[in-house]
């Protein structure tokens, strides 16, 4: 049977490269933590560190055997959490980054009614369009539209979202409909940040150059300047649902319609999902899938 006395030191010290440094992340003292790490080496037969009086550092059997042995600690430390909190509720501070619109719109009211639910919880929501590093910023988890890029991430669906091509009736009344993707250039295309918009022909991918008198990074203008009459939009269905069903918009080359998209839940996958965060995403899912959006 495998003997766990002076591994769990023996880490902590590789880790802080001092033996101060260990005992203060175990709460113990620099002589308890010497003493184990010494008797650990006895049992073993070979120097693990190299002590210095300015620092500690690894032989290279001790690079070998902390490889070994960071991951066997870590798992033992998560075991430990998981069966701790099967009885415990969510509580503590998750830190959880989105899209803006998506955030201001779907996340932020459904996070704030988890927050009624959980009220040991605390949140700290960062809105931006630029991809954060979840492990160099400190974030529990992320929220993330579309295509996934990063494979280093755990995934989960939250669900799928529509994308749809658009345009007021009047300016319809105009220019008339376009009932083929290569139409599309005769049209005011309103373009966000990329100039292409994707379709679907007849199960194969399609990317369209489009162009128009318009150009802007924010869904919301686009909007408006699409139920205005200034030209033909592509957005999510979050941007354009509710004027799809009042008439104020009307769908546009149906047969074209790119590919369902997913929303999605990223976390690290070397880090164990705690309670809250685990809880959170349950609570995410299973909201968006009764009632996508998550509305009243």
């Amino acid at each position: 049977m495998a003997n766990w006395e002076g591994i769990n030191e023996f880490v902590a010290v590789a880790q802080n490269q001092s033996f101060t440094g260990a005992a203060q992340q175990l709460a113990t003292s620099v002589a308890n933590i010497s003493r184990r790490v010494h008797s650990l080496e006895q049992r073993l037969g070979i120097k693990l560190l190299l002590r210095t009086t300015r620092k500690v550092s690894l032989t290279e059997a001790g690079a070998t055997y902390y490889h070994h042995c960071k991951p066997l600690v870590e798992g033992l430390g998560m075991a430990e959490l998981a069966v701790t909190q099967l009885q415990s509720s969510p509580q503590g501070r998750i830190k959880v980054t989105a899209p803006v619109t998506f955030g201001e719109q779907v996340l932020a009211p459904l996070m704030h009614q988890f927050l009624l639910e959980y009220p040991q919880v605390e949140l700290e929501l960062v809105l931006s369009n630029q991809r954060m590093d979840l492990i160099e910023d400190g974030f529990d988890l992320a929220i993330r539209l579309g295509r996934l890029q990063d494979s280093t991430m755990m995934a989960k669906k939250l669900l799928n979202r529509d994308v749809f091509v658009c345009s007021s009736p009047e300016y319809l009344e105009r220019h008339g409909e376009p009932h083929t993707l290569s139409e599309l250039k005769h049209h005011q295309c309103l373009r966000g940040s990329v100039k292409y918009w994707r379709f679907d022909d007849k199960g194969n991918e399609r990317l369209i150059h489009v162009d128009g008198r318009i150009q802007c990074n924010s869904g919301y203008a686009l909007v408006d300047a699409a139920i205005k009459g200034l030209g033909i939009v592509q957005l999510p269905d979050y941007y354009v649902q509710s004027y799809l069903a009042s008439g104020k918009l009307i769908e546009l080359l149906k047969a074209y319609r790119g590919k369902q998209e997913g929303v999605w839940a990223l976390y690290p996958q070397n880090r164990m999902l705690t309670s809250k965060v685990r809880t959170l995403i349950d609570y995410l899912s299973d909201t968006l899938t009764r009632n996508k959006y998550g509305q009243q």
